[in-house]
């Protein structure tokens, strides 16, 4: 069975964003002052073969931990449908 899986990263809610902050800059200039934080991450879309959602969700946290996520900078979260 094909499972379709996202990933969302984000940066860890301690650290400075950088990109975040250029972009809410640049919010702020074109007169958008109501949005006071802006985050910026990656959404990453898996397609796994699996028996099991399980087992799906198990090989998206593996590859999210070894490759997709810096876990010592972001966190993430895993959505199987």
């Amino acid at each position: 069975m094909i499972f379709s899986v996202q990933v969302k990263v984000m940066p860890l809610k301690e650290l400075l964003d950088p990109q975040g902050k250029a972009v809410l800059g640049g919010l702020t200039n074109l007169d958008l002052r109501s949005i006071k934080d802006v985050r910026i991450g990656k959404n990453i879309a898996l397609q796994i073969e699996a028996e099991t959602a399980e087992q799906a969700r198990a090989a998206a946290e593996e590859a999210t931990k070894k490759l997709l996520a810096n876990p010592v900078m972001e966190y993430f979260e895993i959505e199987i449908s």
